[in-house]
């Protein structure tokens, strides 16, 4: 009996003592700000520092003491890469971390639809909630600087309004799911070699005005909830912990409330990450502090030591306070989101929007006829879509057909459920047709990727000799022949880690092609890449598609096209060269930059500032015509202009029309225009707007992207098209007063398809 006294005496003061250290934050009813100070009041030293370093290659620790649930991110853009081990690399081997492959983001960038993006982020995140991921490292917006950058296929082009447009509804869909978005890598990690030891040596104005806008509309309109720092370097501090871009430009002038994320390995040092931004430390090399030595996550530079100096009175727990205070936001908006709605892993849905974003992102480059002579001609029907009646025998050559683009290129790297592959894709589509196979050339080998198996064996022992020979029979005897080709995501090509050492198509690609050309004209060349190349054959081959990487529905999405069920609709997110010298990093050797004395810090100059892409090679052609010279002229224009995508039908642009003559300082203008198929087919057509400052002070490009809308018109359909800008589309960065200035004067508003392609212009003027 006493006994039983004592347990229940005991058992009540437990009780009691459990419900007054229930804590404040728990009450959901309390504002999360209120709920943040309560639980920070309430954490040691020790858990302080826990929560801002990795416990894991992909997790940090929660506070269990206190309820909160560790923090699992995961590698995205393009789906939620599958789990590995513990403190290494290699697959976990888990049978339940299979994922639908979304297209790799250069797609979406160029399906010109933010509705495109919203439904991406909402179907990512699903993924990821039932995956039980908090913060999926994604979306990459670093601008598209250089063609040969390896990762420029994660990324969403050249221009910086395009990049803003689609970044914002990714974020919001994804973060809708309860799933913070992580938006990399900030900032100007345009290229991949030496990317741990580029300092950018860059103007105020180029930063702001190119490599900062799609940041900056990721955290002020989307609301992102995490920023990962990038590797490279900017005014000789590394980013992921840098003065500059994370206190003042990030978290002061924007107001940034979330967590800033090192990349895996970005963080350098103890004092400079306490200091200057950074939040959350993940990565430092693969296996701790250096390679080879394990677990070694209390040995990172925002763990062990920096808990050392604060007992030292080195710094007080004020930095400490504010880097904790941005986790506990980010677990109330995740881990500790009790209003999240259910995940689903490989939905009908998902693979429904996977196969809709392909084939709106697929860009139709070039489609011309050829006569039955074999004679290409503009009096033939155009090679696309393929006419069944005069189909009978297809041939599909080169390796990308049967290769899984899914696996491989470093972090986006994915274990998809399915990955259709283009042969089999066109195989299904066109069963009724004869469709036979030739490799045609040989490229990558390989059968896994971080323990991920790629499917169909690539397994060859025939020469190039042998191959070719292969592909030009069967060309003889095919009524027309789809070249699948481009690059694939090995080393050096579109991949993480390194940039490509050409602007080549690879391997004997090009050899092959020609080949075939000489004895069938009836060629379609489908590209896959995340980045233009130089094709020398361009003016013999009638047909060119663009097709990216674009993930489990690859096959069904390119077949589609060929045969006309979808109308081509995508526009090229960035300029496609005819060679590097169009473009200003190479032109002007500026890139990879050059090597300081000690060898340890390359420095890369953007001296072509804010001339990227377009913005040079209208420039150069503007230069050119002043200088009357025809050759130059010619040179300077590239294969494919930025914006540029045709269609199955045609479409006729009217005069663009505006509301208003004269803006004030604080109004909007708007343009209408209208736009009609004039052609047999339904389609889409993306009206885009650009600017132009007719008499500035400094140095601004011939026009710049400022406005666009997606419209689908039946045939015969005509629609008016109305977008409205405002100041901050006249204005440029000005480095003087470090703000946005908008100068009274003339200006030009041009309405075209592409930024070579202007149909009507509209002049208006900005009053002082």
């Amino acid at each position: 009996m006493k006994r039983i006294a004592v347990s229940c005496l005991s058992l009540l003061m437990a009780t009691t003592i459990q419900a007054q250290q229930t804590p404040v934050y728990l009450d959901e009813s309390k504002p999360i700000e209120q709920r943040i100070d309560d639980a920070l009041s309430r954490m040691t030293l020790d858990e302080k520092i826990a929560v801002i370093h990795a416990q894991s290659k992909f997790s940090s620790p929660g506070v269990k003491r206190l309820g909160f649930p560790d923090l699992w991110t995961d590698d995205g853009p393009h789906g939620v890469r599958p789990d590995v081990l513990w403190d290494e690399w290699v697959q976990a081997g888990q049978t339940n971390d299979s994922c639908v492959a979304f297209p790799a983001l250069t797609c979406l960038a160029a399906t010109w639809n933010p509705q495109m993006a919203r439904i991406y982020g909402e179907s990512l995140g699903e993924e990821a909630l039932y995956r039980n991921k908090s913060v999926m490292l994604g979306p990459g917006v670093n601008i598209y600087r250089t063609p040969l950058g390896g990762r420029n296929f994660e990324y969403m082009g050249e221009d910086p309004y395009l990049a803003s447009q689609i970044v914002v509804p990714y974020v919001k869909g994804l973060q809708s799911k309860g799933v913070a978005a992580c938006v990399k890598h900030y900032a100007l990690n345009n290229d991949e070699e030496y990317r741990h030891q580029v300092n950018v040596v860059i103007s105020d104005r180029a930063l702001h005005e190119i490599y900062l806008p799609a940041f900056r509309a990721a955290v002020k309109e989307g609301g992102a909830w995490s920023i990962m720092g990038a590797y490279n370097l900017y005014q000789n501090q590394h980013n992921c912990h840098n003065a500059t871009m994370l206190n003042r430009i990030l978290k002061q002038n924007w107001g940034f409330d979330g967590v800033v994320i090192s990349d895996w390995g970005g963080c350098h040092d103890t004092d400079e990450a306490v200091r200057n931004g950074l939040d959350l430390e993940f990565g430092t090399w693969t296996d701790g502090l250096m390679m080879g030595k394990t677990n070694a996550y209390d040995s990172y530079y925002l763990a062990d030591a920096y808990k050392q100096a604060i007992k030292e009175g080195k710094y007080t727990t004020k930095e400490l306070d504010e880097k904790v205070r941005r986790l506990l936001r980010l677990f109330y908006r995740t881990t500790m989101n009790r209003h999240k709605p259910f995940g689903f892993l490989c939905s009908d849905s998902h693979y429904e929007a996977a196969l809709k974003i392909a084939q709106e992102g697929i860009v139709l480059l070039k489609n011309e006829g050829v006569k039955e002579s074999g004679v290409r001609s503009q009096e033939a029907a155009p090679l696309l879509p393929l006419d069944l009646s005069k189909t009978k025998r297809i041939l599909v050559v080169g390796e990308n057909a049967i290769k899984m683009m899914t696996v491989g290129g470093g972090s986006s790297s994915l274990k998809v459920q399915k990955e259709i592959l283009p042969l089999d894709g066109i195989r299904a589509r066109f069963k009724d047709v004869t469709v036979d196979y030739a490799r045609g050339y040989v490229g990558d080998t390989l059968q896994s990727y971080n323990g991920v198996t790629v499917g169909r064996s690539l397994y060859e022992t025939r020469s190039q000799a042998e191959l070719t020979a292969e592909a030009v029979e069967k060309a003889r005897e095919a009524d027309v022949v789809i070249f699948i080709g481009g690059l694939n995501k090995s080393d050096h090509q579109d991949c993480e880690g390194h940039d490509r050492l050409s602007y080549d198509l690879p391997y004997a690609q090009n050899e092959v092609i020609e080949a075939i050309l000489k004895v069938n004209p009836r060629l379609v060349y489908v590209n896959i890449s995340g980045n233009g190349a130089a094709l020398p054959w361009l003016p013999k081959v009638p047909a060119v598609v663009q097709a990216w990487f674009i993930g489990s529905e690859a096959g069904d999405a390119i077949a589609s096209v060929l045969a006309g069920d979808v109308n081509p609709s995508g526009k090229l997110p960035f300029t496609w060269y005819a060679n590097l010298n169009q473009c200003g990093a190479h032109a002007l050797n500026t890139y990879p930059g050059t090597w300081r004395d000690d060898h340890k810090i390359i420095d890369e100059v953007y001296a072509e500032d804010v001339f990227v892409g377009y913005r040079w090679t209208d420039r150069l052609q503007a230069n050119h015509k002043v200088q009357s010279s025809k050759l130059k002229a010619q040179s300077s224009t590239p294969l494919f202009p930025f914006g540029h995508g045709l269609s199955y039908t045609t479409f006729k642009l009217g005069k663009v029309t505006a509301d208003k003559k004269n803006i004030a300082a604080d109004e909007q203008i708007t343009f209408t225009v209208d736009v009609t198929n004039i052609g047999q087919q339904a389609g889409a057509e993306t009206v885009q707007l650009y600017i132009s400052d007719k008499q500035s002070s400094v140095n601004r490009p011939v026009k710049e992207l400022k406005g666009f809308r997606k419209v689908f018109l039946r045939p015969g359909e005509t629609q008016s098209v109305s977008i409205t800008v405002g100041r901050d589309a006249l204005s440029f960065y000005d480095e003087t007063s470090s703000s946005w200035k908008a100068e009274p004067g003339d200006f030009e508003a041009l309405i075209g398809c592409s930024a070579a392609d202007i149909r009507s212009r509209c002049s208006f003027t900005l009053l002082p």
